[in-house]
């Protein structure tokens, strides 16, 4: 899609990825980016990237009364990007139920909620484009991140149901599976990761590209091609990880 005059929604818009992504966009022409978050003081410094077109939103992506109402204040919105997203650390055994569900709460359902109330408001404003933010553990889990790479796996799945679902009615559905990101979520992980910059950059430029299915860094881009030839082999590797 056409980035320039775009009207853009952002969710998880407070930092990392959510905030780089902000910053691409209007560096690309968008004219107005709906910044949202849980909490309006974390969205001080996303604000701070142009006061005029970016706009605070208060917005809690598993309240689904929050979500329901949205789509009557936000009337213009062409671009809807789904990043919002928490992570857990620990074994698929051990984790406890509560935490599996909150991660579901976020990263499956807060997506599939916000794409049901913005679709028809996109569609009104003649077309545009949904992006779910995944990961690329969503292809091949790493046992440290069962339940993150369970979620990002099914709204995977519920992705391509939707871009199925939308085939032919003006709205394009991207999956963006970046690996490792030097944000907050994974701090004290030693690894060598991509700047959220680089990643929000390559996120926005497949966007316009109207590529489907985005590898936004040198590590996804690797692991997938890995992944495509051999994804048993790609399987055994995270899983000693």
């Amino acid at each position: 899609m056409e980035i320039r005059n775009a009207i853009a929604l952002v969710t998880g818009a407070n930092r990392g990825i959510g905030r780089a992504l902000v910053a691409a966009l209007l560096r690309t022409g968008a004219k107005t980016v709906y910044a949202a978050s849980r909490e309006a003081r974390n969205l001080e410094a996303t604000l701070a990237v142009d006061p005029k077109r970016v706009q605070p939103l208060l917005l809690d992506v598993t309240d689904r009364a929050q979500v329901a109402a949205l789509p009557a204040r936000l009337r213009d919105v062409t671009l809807l990007v789904n990043n919002a997203a928490v992570l857990h650390f620990g074994g698929i055994l051990d984790v406890p139920v509560e935490t599996v569900a909150a991660e579901l709460d976020t990263n499956f359902y807060g997506k599939l909620l916000m794409a049901r109330a913005f679709t028809p408001v996109i569609q009104g404003n003649g077309g545009g484009a949904i992006v779910n933010m995944l990961t690329l553990v969503a292809l091949a889990s790493m046992p440290g991140l069962s339940v993150y790479n369970a979620s990002k796996a099914a709204a995977w799945s519920m992705t391509q149901s939707l871009r199925a679902s939308l085939a032919g009615k003006g709205v394009a559905v991207h999956a963006v599976f970046p690996g490792a990101v030097d944000t907050d979520m994974l701090a004290g992980v030693e690894m060598p990761k991509a700047s959220p910059e680089d990643v929000a950059a390559a996120i926005v430029a497949g966007v316009a590209a109207d590529q489907e299915d985005i590898f936004p860094d040198p590590m996804s881009a690797q692991v997938y091609a890995a992944w495509r030839q051999d994804h048993k082999a790609v399987e055994r590797q995270f899983a000693s990880l």
